[in-house]
């Protein structure tokens, strides 16, 4: 389930872009102005909204420790924000004047790339601000750019449709026409890139018109799209299934941004507002992450995923006392009734009650998802406890109907692998079912 948290209206123009820090939500709007949020309860910082560009503000984003922010505009710069107080750190002007439709920092933070109309495209170095490469592609504006995980190379794409991949010293390896109608967004997995090829792999479907924007998750398992159709998708990079469609935009959805733990999501539209998506364990869990995956994840969660957790649990009134007594994931699995009392000091026993009866809901959907059911046992196409095993030509088992459904509306490839299946026969897995057997005999008692 992924439900609508927050619902942010303070742009008075169509919202552009917006980017997460690990404690930073920033949106930037053809209204010329970017505007910064607390993740802790979604307020706007003091210092918000940051105002220099004369135009439209067409793209935002943090640096990877989240202390820069970065602006580009139709006025030809690109500017660098302190995050901390919103000061301006630096002002970039684009050879020639060209508005910059795109802008993004390098994985160590010692570059910021910047894409510009006149099909442009500038490696800046972030500590002394001064152009460090420029390049061009062949046609078109420059209007995406995204970064691999290493930072070795970053790609380009432009409204002509070409996909342009650069090394970091700006010279071009590849060029190619991706889509016919223009590139609007792109992105990066988390997936490490050794050395480099670039072939397609698969088509995404479910939008009926345009798709603006497009995002993954930083584990990867994810993918969220935007639309002209007024929709936002999230798909199983896995499976490549639609996990959900969400539409509460009333106009194009041009902007979609993954927090750093993936439990949050902020998508941005031309009706001038940003809504905030919460995610649940049930959802990670469609989404090809392990039961101890999502048990390490909750226990990992930093002091401010915990805040927004209670936010969400209508616990708003506590995150200061929390905050105060740095609980962060570990620390909120393991509270009690004693400890909130004596430990944390809160005074009100409705409160006090509310939080731990959404505490141990939130240990009893861990555990719930911890099942002892072993993985092998699970289709990988269903998530679910296979009844009638086979196996297919790629040599993994899959649950019957599931697999000839996939075979019936796919085309014949590996759910696994993604590659070719030799052949579509597939062959009962009597071994597998038998152990499968035993299994509910013992633990379904």
């Amino acid at each position: 389930m992924v439900k609508l948290i927050h619902t942010l209206a303070d742009h008075s123009d169509d919202v552009n872009c917006c980017a997460f820090s690990s404690s930073l939500l920033a949106t930037c709007s053809l209204d010329k102005t970017i505007r910064l949020y607390s993740l802790s309860d979604f307020a706007e910082l003091p210092h918000s909204p940051l105002k220099f560009h004369t135009y439209a503000v067409h793209c935002c984003c943090f640096s990877p420790s989240g202390h820069i922010l970065a602006s580009c505009s139709t006025d030809g710069t690109t500017v660098l924000w302190s995050a901390h107080d919103g000061q301006a750190l630096a002002v970039m002007e684009q050879p020639g004047g060209s508005p910059v439709r795109v802008c993004r920092f390098s994985p160590d933070s010692s570059c910021l790339a910047s894409g510009a109309a006149d099909g442009t495209v500038v490696l800046w170095n972030v500590q002394s601000h001064k152009l460090y490469r420029c390049g061009n592609v062949r046609d078109g504006s420059l209007v995406a750019c995204a970064f691999s995980p290493n930072g070795n190379l970053f790609v380009t794409g432009s409204s002509c449709g070409d996909l342009t991949v650069w090394d970091d010293k700006m010279r071009c390896l590849h060029s190619e026409k991706a889509h016919d109608l223009g590139i609007t967004c792109c992105d990066f997995s988390s997936h490490p890139v050794s050395g480099f090829e670039l072939k397609y792999k698969s088509t995404l479907s479910g939008h009926c018109a345009p798709v603006l924007t497009c995002a993954f998750s930083h584990d990867g398992q994810m993918l969220v799209s935007g639309s002209v159709d007024k929709s936002v998708i999230i798909y199983d990079t896995n499976f490549q299934n639609i996990l959900h469609t969400l539409t509460q935009h009333t106009r194009y959805v041009t902007t979609c941004a993954f927090a750093p733990n993936i439990l949050l999501l902020a998508t941005g539209s031309m009706d001038k507002t940003v809504n905030i998506w919460q995610f649940d364990l049930e959802t990670l869990c469609q989404a090809g992450s392990t039961e101890d995956h999502l048990k390490q994840f909750t226990e990992d969660w930093s002091e401010e995923d915990v805040s927004l957790w209670l936010c969400a649990q209508g616990l708003k009134d506590l995150v200061g006392i929390f905050k105060m007594n740095n609980i962060d994931g570990k620390e909120l699995l393991n509270l009690t009734k004693e400890s909130l009392a004596d430990d944390l000091k809160i005074e009100s026993l409705g409160l006090r009650s509310k939080a731990l009866r959404k505490i141990e809901e939130l240990r009893t959907e861990v555990k719930s998802l911890s099942s002892e059911i072993p993985d092998e046992f699970i289709c990988p196409i269903t998530r679910e406890l296979m009844k009638d095993p086979v196996i297919a030509s790629d040599g993994y088992s899959y649950e019957k109907d599931a697999m000839e459904n996939w075979i019936s509306k796919k085309k014949r490839t590996s759910p696994m692998t993604n590659l070719v299946l030799p052949s579509v026969i597939l062959t009962p897995n009597r071994t597998l079912k038998m152990a499968i057997n035993r299994w509910l005999e013992t633990h379904q008692k």
